[in-house]
């Protein structure tokens, strides 16, 4: 039996949930969310929690079963509390500023780079070198966040770049150590 499939999901207060055969449909504080999974997960919902099962021990319903559980298990937390990825701009003269609902993003081009948010999804912009990517799907939030890093990934040499925050950029050594060698 799958470890992550076969625990519950509890679903707090203000959330409602309805299935219909294979689609479910989550409505919450922030929004709602629906998705089809595959027909053969039996999805129910007991007791303010919803418990996913499979028909059998084959491989691909043991596959489904961590899967399936794993996606609502996101979408109840994106309907309560949402989803949020922050990202870091390094690098001298790098900055992105906000204009209507578009980002605009001045990372060493010749020209700047425009972005505009997906459908539910919200980018904020703290300081000049700070990009808030927030909405109640983690699907189109992380979608959001690799197609802003994509315009300029860190350097491997010096650093700059956009990256995401907290992620550990190791930096190669380059040719400081070959010149040193010649004498």
């Amino acid at each position: 039996m799958s470890r992550v499939g076969r625990m519950p999901i509890p679903v707090p207060q203000g959330v409602v949930v309805a299935i219909d055969k294979d689609e479910v449909i989550i409505t919450g504080p922030r929004g709602e969310l629906h998705r089809r999974f595959n027909p053969d997960m039996s999805i129910t919902l007991q007791d303010s929690s919803l418990i996913v099962s499979r028909p059998s021990d084959g491989k691909v319903h043991r596959s489904l079963h961590g899967l399936t559980r794993s996606l609502l298990a996101n979408m109840v937390e994106g309907v309560t509390n949402g989803f949020e990825k922050t990202l870091e701009i390094v690098g001298v003269g790098y900055r992105a500023e906000k204009e209507d609902d578009k980002l605009v993003i001045r990372v060493g081009y010749s020209y700047p780079v425009e972005v505009l948010p997906l459908p539910g999804v919200t980018l904020a912009v703290e300081g000049a070198n700070r990009i808030k990517v927030t909405g109640i799907n983690k699907e189109v939030v992380g979608e959001m966040a690799a197609r802003i890093r994509a315009i300029r990934p860190p350097d491997a040499y010096k650093g700059k770049g956009i990256r995401y925050a907290r992620e550990l950029v190791r930096l190669k050594a380059g040719k400081a150590g070959k010149a040193v060698g010649k004498r």
